[in-house]
């Protein structure tokens, strides 16, 4: 994918009345990435184009992987809202926010699964995972083949086109509100792969437990069976893997962790 004169070539192009103008000089920096929690990418763009609902995005990624770009790459969006990471508040003025195509979290019925806003989905079209702010599993939208490769693809040409240094989800920018991409998306995979923020050679990845006891488990499931003993506060342990929101540890004994109560090195 290429990226000329702040457009994506190749998008469909609907601009949205809602933005905030240039951004300061060096500011851009991070990508947000964002599920839009609804029945399809047109009505999602309907919304992020309605001036009243004061909300936009740069990008929104259909589900056969058609992108549609609403706003140029230099001109700030309003899709962060009110956020904060690291010591670093307010994202809409430092990023770039893709929406997805994509229902979000969904409900259990009679077989199937069902959004807020009532279809139902067959179990082809779910992911059971636990999400990064959560300790049980839960179920998601399956996100298609073709959106990954897309949106990982963007990313590659807004880093190449851009000083990157960030690719965040909303989940990890607005904890308190938000858990989109979710558990479906493999962020930490996708900007591990494009930001290297992972190497071979890096040794091992060490962790801290933040929870006055932690229990370990045999699988990454808050269900699964406990494996002898428990963790302290304290405690360091290595990360051998992570899954679904869960870290497999190792220590004197070896077992998954939820992943909110350990805090890497």
């Amino acid at each position: 994918m290429n990226i000329a004169n702040h457009h994506l070539e190749g998008a469909d192009c609907i601009e949205s009345p809602n933005q905030g103008g240039p951004y300061a000089p060096g500011a851009l920096d991070t990508i947000i990435i964002h599920f839009t929690a609804g029945a399809n990418a047109e009505s999602a763009i309907d919304t992020l184009c309605n001036v009243e609902r004061e909300v936009s995005a740069h990008l929104v990624v259909a589900r056969n992987g058609t992108v549609s770009q609403l706003l140029p790459f230099n001109i700030i969006g309003w899709h962060a809202g009110h956020s904060k990471w690291g010591e670093r508040e307010g994202f809409n003025q430092y990023s770039i926010g893709i929406e997805i195509d994509n229902a979000g979290e969904l409900e259990e019925r009679d077989g199937c699964y069902e959004s807020w806003f009532g279809r139902a989905y067959p179990p082809e079209e779910v992911v059971h995972g636990v999400h990064r702010h959560q300790t049980r599993e839960s179920h998601w939208h399956r996100y298609t083949p073709e959106q990954l490769r897309v949106v990982e693809a963007i990313c590659a040409a807004l880093i190449e086109t851009y000083p990157i240094e960030h690719i965040l989800g909303h989940e990890e920018i607005a904890p308190d509100r938000k858990v989109d991409p979710g558990p479906a998306f493999p962020l930490d995979q996708m900007r591990a792969r494009l930001l290297n923020t992972a190497t071979a050679d890096a040794g091992p990845d060490k962790a801290t437990v933040k929870a006055k006891r932690l229990n370990i488990r045999a699988e990454p499931n808050g269900q699964a069976e406990r494996q002898a003993g428990h963790l302290l506060q304290g405690t360091e342990v290595e990360v051998l893997e992570e899954k679904d929101g869960w870290c497999r540890v190792k220590v004197e004994l070896e077992g998954w962790v939820s992943k909110r109560y350990v805090e890497r090195s």
